[in-house]
């Protein structure tokens, strides 16, 4: 067994791992006990990466057609490079350089990320290039510029637990970064006394464990954050000398919050008064007041101004540059700070550079070692596919991201693909939403065969390695870029020297290295050998300091022109699409806890599904019941772009005339008819500035879906690989008005799939899928009730239920189930297994699982709170003594909590 030192490739809190392999295979993974990230700490998802890995469903060959009437076929490298050479060379001759558009990832390496942007920029000629991290932190980036001067977060990690105050806004931090949940947990418990406020619509896990919850309306930050310092201002709660030495603007901001009164936030943000005087005491009295803060504030049409209205409150309460204080932005994928950093995003050049700076172009112009850089404006995210539908953008790049599930209004992304000239994606997966479109398919390395850096949200650059090879003959990310720019070069500028003189990844370093000399987040002084030798840096480490800086900002001289920081002044705008008559609930988009992004690797675990095992839409039980819907249907949520049809349930943390939807289902797992997933809904309205779209909220309408007849597959792969059954069946999506196919089971691995439709369907329409599932052998019973559209089918072997189809009368999917994934054995059940209504009570299930690393179950906990004796601390620590659960990463522990509370108290 060899142990490989990496980083995880989720969030982006940059959690160090230990990888172990043996024979070429990962099999298995650990904390990284010395990484100041995490300690040692892993989440539900990183425990589980090695149960994500393997070759079924990469993409192993390049691929090309030539006419999107052909399938793909396998080319090698060089002839698929040449030709896509000749493509880019003749396109860019006949249109213009602007006729390209590069597409990449927050989950490239820095090294990917560099070549990408020199790729684009020097060699193509071309401010197109722009990355997914435009979805989740350019909001944060603008923010920071903004009154800062720099997209530079000022705190670091250790702050956590140096706080007196922690805010915590549009984040359910306790989901979306539970490793540093945890650290947050442990400064709680050292600390009573530490305040921690949350404000999100929801009252999610990071709520439940606050001292102060703000449940505000959807989008009214700006007003709350502007209402917040109207208070700290009158009850002299700034501070004045920090003020009038590090900050301008102040004055212009005070005349703008005088409007914001505590009565009239109260009634913009749909909170009491006395919450919003308890923030704002509570921040302002802190010696050291910490913000933590994400999507819900950056996904937003006035994103840049939530993230400058917060990082105001810091200005004028002097909160910045010491320990415990700050404004800290958590990012959303594991190096969006090294693609911010490499300036690899149409408005950023490399070293914190802009495009539209004439300076910053020669600097880069000269770096390079060319004439000069492009001047005209790039596409953004939504600009750029809005270029490919319109025929500007001829040809389109596409690495490491999925733009079929992750864009907003996916009909406009969708139709961009198909009419673009010819879409590449270089992919390590060939089965994600974005693959079908694809002209060329390039095989790209993943997650434990790449080799390079990444930054975190507290600007520290780890390496990671690479612990085995990759499938087939896929490259890292860097290698096709830099042998696709020497191919094109000799098209483009033949005998001259190369701009791509790049062998290895830290070739690529040392020359990035080099554009960050003298400035904000100089790294001269960094090489791979330090970050060998000493472990992982934070930025600035210039070649004289010989050291990283924990914090920004200490010396109160900021990275503007001026030296000070400037107050933005911000104010409240509504969301870009407010609820009506016709729409009138308020929907808004967020993370599960075990499942990431586009589910492309998670998707791969049944382990990460237990815990949220199908799509589902949230609501108030209010508004179920107003509407005569109960927890189970099927509803259809429809906005003015699309609609989605999905099951609903109810619960109370979703607060009236509001609902809340995963962002990860896309039409690898939630199909019907024309179905593209929940992004058919989102909308594509961006900041003016940031130019993020508001993906966290839209107007919808709910209506239950008239699909009375339903039908269930679920089996264990007889002959086949899970991934390979998952494949075949999710082909059948697109086939009925409802669908969806996902991974279950515990120990063993098997798929679900799940239909409806208005009518019961035809037999012989299901017998495609029986053939999937392994239903048509003679170790399956069946029973068929023609007249009642109602049949089922049951394939046993040694004992055990391998298969399962149940249609029309679903009534014993629990029982079943329950029977299924336990692997119990049914030899005594014999006919009964066939019974026409098979009752679910004969067994209660397990309900869905909390515990991913050890599998416990709700009832399970529930159960065991029951029994106990003692209160709630008590339970909980035999609860984690008996069973396991919550002591290993710790994501399920707000859930444990509250079921314990909860358990006891109906006992």
């Amino acid at each position: 067994m060899e142990t490989t030192k990496s980083i995880c490739c989720y969030c982006g809190v940059g959690c160090g791992v230990l990888i172990d392999s043996e024979h070429g295979r990962i099999a298995g993974v650990r904390g990284d006990p010395d990484h100041p990230a995490n300690r040692g700490r892993l989440c539900s998802k990183g425990q589980a990466l090695h149960l994500t890995t393997g070759i079924t469903g990469r993409a192993r060959y390049p691929e090309v057609r030539c006419t999107r009437s052909q399938p793909r076929t396998q080319l090698e490298w060089g002839d698929a490079l040449d030709y896509l050479a000749d493509r880019y060379a003749d396109t860019i001759e006949a249109h213009g350089p602007d006729a390209i558009g590069f597409y990449v990832s927050g989950q490239l390496l820095t090294e990917d990320y560099y070549v990408f942007n020199k790729l684009a920029r020097a060699l193509v000629g071309t401010n197109n290039i722009d990355s997914n991290s435009r979805l989740c932190m350019s909001s944060a980036v603008a923010g920071y510029k903004a009154t800062l001067g720099a997209d530079a977060p000022p705190a670091c990690y250790d702050d956590i637990e140096l706080a007196d105050c922690i805010l915590i806004a549009g984040s359910n931090t306790a989901w979306a970064h539970p490793v540093l949940f945890r650290r947050i947990e442990d400064a709680k418990a050292k600390r009573p006394d530490l305040k921690l406020i949350v404000i999100d619509p929801r009252r999610t896990a990071t709520a439940e464990a606050a001292d102060l919850h703000l449940a505000i309306q959807p989008g009214t930050d700006v007003a709350l954050f502007n209402g917040i310092l109207q208070l700290l201002i009158w009850e002299g709660s700034i501070d004045r000398k920090f003020i009038s030495a590090h900050t301008d603007g102040f004055d212009a901001l005070k005349a703008t919050v005088r409007d914001y009164t505590p009565q009239v936030v109260a009634a913009l943000c749909g909170v009491p008064v006395e919450q919003i005087a308890t923030a704002a005491r509570w921040f302002g009295n802190a010696d050291a007041a910490l913000s933590l803060y994400c999507m819900g504030l950056n996904q937003s049409t006035c994103g840049t101004d939530k993230n400058a209205a917060l990082i105001n409150l810091h200005l004028a309460t002097g909160h910045i540059g010491r320990p415990g204080a700050g404004p800290f932005s958590l990012t959303g994928q594991p190096n969006a700070m090294g693609g911010r950093e490499t300036g690899t995003m149409a408005n950023l050049l490399p070293g914190h550079r802009d495009p539209a700076n004439a300076q910053h172009r020669e600097d880069m112009a000269r770096l390079w070692r060319i004439p000069d850089l492009p001047s005209a404006p790039g596409k953004t995210a939504i600009e750029m596919f809005e270029a490919v539908r319109s025929g500007e953008i001829k040809l389109l790049w596409i690495a490491c991201t999925n733009p079929a599930q992750s864009l907003p209004d996916q009909s406009l992304v969708r139709e961009a693909l198909e009419r673009a000239e010819m879409v590449v994606l270089q992919e390590a997966y060939a089965t994600t939403e974005t693959a079908p479109y694809a002209d060329v398919l390039l095989p790209a390395t993943t997650w434990g065969e790449k080799d390079g850096t990444v930054t975190n949200s507290e600007r520290r650059i780890s390496r990671t390695r690479s612990a085995v090879r990759a499938p087939g003959i896929a490259r890292h990310d860097w290698s096709i870029a830099v042998a696709f720019a020497h191919k094109l070069e000799a098209r483009l500028r033949p005998g001259t020297p190369t701009l791509f003189p790049f062998e290895t990844a830290e070739d690529i370093f040392n020359e990035y290295r080099t554009t960050t000399t003298g400035r904000d987040l100089d790294i001269s002084g960094l090489s791979y050998g330090v970050l060998d030798a000493r472990g992982p840096q934070q930025w600035p480490f210039n070649a004289d300091s010989g050291c990283g800086a924990e914090r920004l900002y200490v010396n109160g001289v900021f990275a503007t022109p001026s030296g000070r920081a400037h107050f933005a002044n911000t104010a409240y705008v509504p969301v870009f699409e407010e609820a009506t008559a016709r729409r009138p609930f308020k929907l808004i988009t967020g993370r599960l806890r075990d499942q990431w992004h586009g589910m492309s690797r998670t998707g791969r675990s049944a382990r990460l599904f237990g815990h949220a095992p199908e799509p589902r839409v949230t609501m108030n039980p209010a508004d179920l019941a107003h509407r005569m819907i109960v927890a189970g249907d099927l509803v259809q949520v429809s906005s003015a772009r699309g609609s989605v049809t999905l099951q609903v349930e109810g619960s109370d943390d979703v607060s009236r005339g509001q609902a809340f939807l995963p962002m990860h289902w896309g039409s690898a797992h939630l199909g019907g008819t024309g179905g593209s997933g929940i992004n058919a809904v989102t909308l594509p309205a961006f900041d003016p500035i940031s130019r993020q779209p508001e993906l966290k909220h839209c107007a919808v309408r709910i209506a239950k879906a008239e699909l009375p007849w339903r039908v269930l597959f679920f089996a264990y792969p007889h002959a086949s690989d899970v991934l390979e059954l998952a494949g075949r069946a999710r082909a059948w999506l697109p086939r009925f008005a409802f669908a969806t196919c996902v991974l279950v089971g515990r120990e063993r691995q098997g798929v679900l799939f799940r239909a409806a439709a208005p009518a019961p369907i035809d037999a012989r329409v299901l017998e495609p899928l029986d053939s999937i599932f392994g239903l048509k052998d003679h170790l399956t019973l069946t029973y068929d009730d023609v007249r009642r559209g109602i049949s089922r089918r049951i394939r046993v072997h040694e004992g055990r239920i391998e298969a399962v189809r149940l249609a029309g009368d679903l009534a014993a999917e629990p029982w079943l189930r329950e029977l299924f994934e336990r692997q119990d054995a049914v030899t005594n059940l014999g006919g009964s297994l066939l019974a026409p209504t098979l009752s679910s009570a004969r067994r209660a299930a397990t309900g869905h699982i909390v515990c991913s690393c050890w599998s416990v179950s709700k009832r399970e906990i529930c159960e065991f709170a029951v029994r106990a004796k003692g209160d709630g601390g008590d339970v909980m620590g035999a609860l984690q003594a008996a069973l396991k659960c919550g002591t290993q990463c710790g994501s399920c522990v707000p859930e444990l909590k509250r079921l314990v509370t909860t358990a006891k108290a109906a006992a």
